[in-house]
């Protein structure tokens, strides 16, 4: 898959809430996840087994999911980019609205890195 279509796919499955299947078919097994804070749990994760991890917790830590809205990505080269809001209650926490800039790095039709900045 070319950058672009990893793109397109991965938004496309993220607006379906299929993170799962985004996980599992897009991503390379050595990927790694950079958090731009600790509030999401480790900052580094890496891995296809930690990233799922990260991901079911963060799930877990969710009472609630109250709506999300994912821009279409930007590509260039061998990255791409997109926005992600989303309004949800979590555990402990209340309900929060979070609006974040995703960016991703695609490497022989497979996400290799992902970085997050809210």
């Amino acid at each position: 898959m070319t950058t672009s279509e990893v793109a397109n796919k991965l938004v496309e499955l993220c607006r379906q809430n299929k993170i799962d299947v985004v996980l599992e078919t897009l991503y390379a097994d050595d990927a790694q996840s950079i958090e731009a804070s600790d509030m999401m749990g480790p900052r580094v994760v890496e891995g296809l087994q930690a990233i799922k991890a990260k991901s079911a917790a963060f799930d877990a830590s969710v009472e609630e999911f109250h709506g999300a809205e994912i821009s279409d990505p930007i590509v260039a080269g061998n990255s791409f980019s997109l926005t992600w809001t989303l309004d949800a209650t979590f555990k402990g926490r209340g309900r929060m609205s979070m609006e974040e800039v995703c960016v991703y790095q695609v490497k022989d039709g497979k996400v290799i890195l992902e970085q997050f900045f809210y």
